[in-house]
């Protein structure tokens, strides 16, 4: 099996992806509302959800209700998980591991200007190889300085364009990483030479903002995002998948996605 196959199973026809991110055990203590989002994983798949970034004991545990949707695992865990700025990753399993699961792709951050990037870097190194073995596609999510904003620096295009080419060169097939906001994330998209897709952002009740951030990245380039709490945490998880599904397959206004998201 190519990568090109696994990768269609990630992307919808159009090349676009709303992808969920159900991976936070892994990460962070804020992890209300995944196993919730889960339960009604059948009714995101039907108004446009097109894959999930699970870990490796959800994979096991919630394996019948990914039949139906393209499965991302993640290969990295934090070291500290109460500290909410993820300073360290492991490694924890291998592409072979994914593959036994039924995968279609495996992801491991890195971390780009931090004290523990080398680390991260060959974590990510390793895993491109390893799904280069065995064509399965590889999702680096690169971060500079860290998981979450925590300079000026840590936010800006430039600075996370160069990031996200990191990732590349480490050999990732997509590149997950956050946009700023501002009309020069264009950088990022072209930087990457990779699909690239959006970090959800931080969790947020104003869904015509987020509707409005995200329609930004998809003028720039993303090929969809990578949502975490701003699905698993709304009260109606499906209906922001359906109000996504508008921006990112059929290309309306944040307006017109959050009048579907009301309805």
């Amino acid at each position: 099996m190519q990568k090109t196959r696994r990768m269609a199973n990630l992307f919808a026809k159009d090349g676009k992806s709303i992808t969920l991110a159900l991976d936070g055990y892994y990460f962070s203590t804020k992890t209300t509302g995944i196993d919730k989002a889960i339960a009604q994983l059948p009714s995101m798949i039907e108004n446009g959800l097109d894959a999930v970034l699970v870990t490796y004991g959800m994979a096991k545990t919630y394996a019948d209700t990914f039949t139906n949707v393209g499965m991302v695992v993640r290969a990295d865990i934090s070291t500290e998980l109460f500290d909410a700025s993820v300073p360290n990753t492991t490694g924890l399993i291998t592409v072979e591991d994914a593959l036994k699961l039924g995968a279609d792709g495996v992801i491991s951050m890195t971390f780009p200007g931090t004290t523990n990037e080398a680390s991260s870097h060959q974590i990510a190194a390793n895993l491109a190889r390893e799904a280069d073995k065995w064509n399965m596609p590889f999702m680096c999510e690169t971060l500079p300085f860290g998981y979450a904003v925590s300079s000026e620096a840590s936010n800006q295009p430039e600075v996370i364009a160069s990031a996200g080419r990191m990732g590349t060169e480490l050999g990732a097939d997509i590149i997950k990483t956050r946009f700023s906001g501002e009309a020069s994330d264009v950088e990022i998209v072209k930087a990457a030479q990779r699909p690239v897709l959006a970090l959800g952002g931080p969790k947020t009740n104003d869904m015509l903002a987020y509707f409005k951030f995200v329609k930004h990245c998809m003028d720039a380039g993303a090929k969809g995002v990578a949502v975490g709490r701003n699905i698993t945490q709304n009260e109606h998880p499906s209906k922001v998948v359906a109000g996504l599904n508008t921006i990112i397959h059929k290309n309306v206004t944040a307006e017109e996605a959050y009048e579907v998201y009301q309805t």
